[in-house]
């Protein structure tokens, strides 16, 4: 399947600023964040848009570690696709860069928010939405 993953050169810095202000633990702790939030927005990709991979890498263990089969369902269910997929470790790179992205808009729209609100807020959010 894969080994590695890289985020864009844009993301390599902002993957560190957003894991000393969420202060949630390491980037990769950050990176999954990114990805499931991504993946929580609805949004499909498009993988003609991917971007550049000059920037931090994750080998899949640290990015997932023993629950890399749920993360590959969760995306798997929402592009409809395969777990063999050839396409899967493009779509988590742009879940990951669309994340931070994403999430980086919202620390700057609310600069006192800090993570552990910012994830409470998240879960509160989405307990509303099944409500």
């Amino acid at each position: 399947m894969f080994t590695h993953i890289k985020t864009s050169r844009e993301n390599r810095e902002l993957v560190s600023k957003l894991t000393r202000k969420l202060n949630l633990g390491t980037e990769n702790i950050v990176a999954r964040i990114a990805f499931t939030y991504s993946l929580a927005k609805d949004n499909k990709l498009d993988l003609n848009e991917i971007k550049d991979s000059q920037g931090k890498e994750y080998s899949k263990a640290v990015l997932f570690g023993n629950n890399l089969p749920y993360y590959i369902s969760l995306l798997c269910v929402h592009y409809n696709i395969y777990k063999t997929d050839k396409d899967i470790p493009k779509y988590i790179k742009m879940h990951i860069d669309d994340g931070l992205q994403l999430i980086n808009k919202e620390l700057q729209d609310n600069p006192n928010l800090d993570g552990f609100e910012y994830i409470i807020e998240k879960i509160d959010n989405g307990l509303k939405e099944i409500a």
